[in-house]
């Protein structure tokens, strides 16, 4: 009980040190409980990722945005163009990353004078699929770096998602056979960013809507 009353007092009024802005949600409806008790768990969860060195995400679908943090301050922010997800209850905790985004490497040319870089950002998909443990599948995609059919063939990707989305609300059942996944769509760049930034073992933490 202490805890959740410790967790809304940061919610609800700011935090010198937490995050550029001193908000630890900017975007927060505090009028909204369902949204509090989100925040609060997602706080929860974050403070025992801050407690350790390493870099780890929220992927912030309430505001829209991947958060690349490290001991609770952004280090970057990506853009969230838009997103689908399936079994959207069940993607609560904190997830690991179980392998990066695979990535073909330049041949070297053992002729050159000139130091070659033997990968760079450039060379990072846009569109992959990432695995975690517990199980849970984060697709990446991107519909700019695909042309027209290659929208026309995302966009149906993501309708049938969404639809399958729906049912399961309004069957209000889960499958526990099936493994949440969560679409994100961004811009090539980004994309590429973020599969640059991922390392092995990485935790992952997810802000719901109070409304999918």
């Amino acid at each position: 009980m202490l805890v959740s009353i410790a967790l809304s007092m940061l919610l609800l009024f700011p935090v010198p040190g937490w995050t550029a802005e001193g908000e630890v949600f900017p975007d927060l409806d505090t009028s909204d409980p369902v949204a509090l008790q989100e925040g609060s768990r997602v706080l929860e969860e974050e403070l025992k990722l801050a407690a350790r060195p390493q870099t780890y995400l929220l992927i912030d679908l309430m505001s829209g945005g991947i958060y690349i943090k490290a001991r609770g301050v952004d280090l970057h922010r990506l853009s969230i163009t838009a997103w689908t997800a399936t079994e959207l209850s069940r993607l609560t905790g904190t997830f690991r990353l179980t392998a990066r985004p695979p990535v073909i490497r330049r041949k070297i040319d053992p002729s050159a004078t000139a130091e070659q870089e033997p990968i760079s950002l450039s060379d990072m998909p846009t569109e992959y699929r990432l695995s975690f443990t517990p199980a849970m599948t984060l697709d990446i995609e991107s519909a700019e770096a695909q042309g027209t059919m290659g929208w026309i063939h995302a966009t149906s990707r993501k309708a049938w998602k969404q639809l399958r989305a729906w049912k399961q609300q309004l069957a209000e059942t889960q499958s526990p056979d099936e493994t949440p996944t969560l679409s994100l769509t961004l811009s090539s760049e980004e994309a590429q960013s973020l599969a640059w930034s991922t390392v092995n073992g990485m935790s992952v933490m997810i802000r719901r809507p109070s409304e999918p």
